[in-house]
């Protein structure tokens, strides 16, 4: 069990991060065009910035989000949670910063719930 949490764990951080950085810098300097023509025009630095963080964080969010699902579903299966609680713990790590939360709220219930992690 304490494995399955350590992974866990180092997956629903690196996830968050890289959703975090993704969604905060990646894509408004990507798109910052859109609201702000002037200051960040299409193809200029920001730009550029902003494209190379959305196609590469984009694509390395993408695999390890599918590897933080089967992590997370194998963590669940083990600690026995219901499948109510596993299917919002698995939503939460879509949406930035929510993701933090529900890795603290599944690490102490899991280390609440199985004494030998305490």
């Amino acid at each position: 069990m304490k494995a399955a949490l350590l992974r866990y764990r180092v997956m629903a951080t690196v996830v968050g991060v890289l959703l975090v950085v993704l969604c905060l810098v990646g894509l408004p300097l990507h798109y910052g065009y859109l609201l702000f023509p002037e200051a960040m025009p299409q193809g200029g630095t920001a730009y550029e910035i902003g494209a190379g963080i959305s196609q590469y964080l984009g694509v390395a969010h993408g695999w390890l989000y599918l590897i933080f699902l089967i992590v997370a579903f194998m963590l669940g299966r083990r600690a026995g949670w219901e499948m109510p609680y596993l299917v919002v713990t698995l939503i939460c790590g879509t949406i930035p910063l929510l993701s933090f939360w529900a890795e603290h709220r599944a690490t102490q219930r899991v280390r609440s719930e199985h004494a030998e992690l305490a």
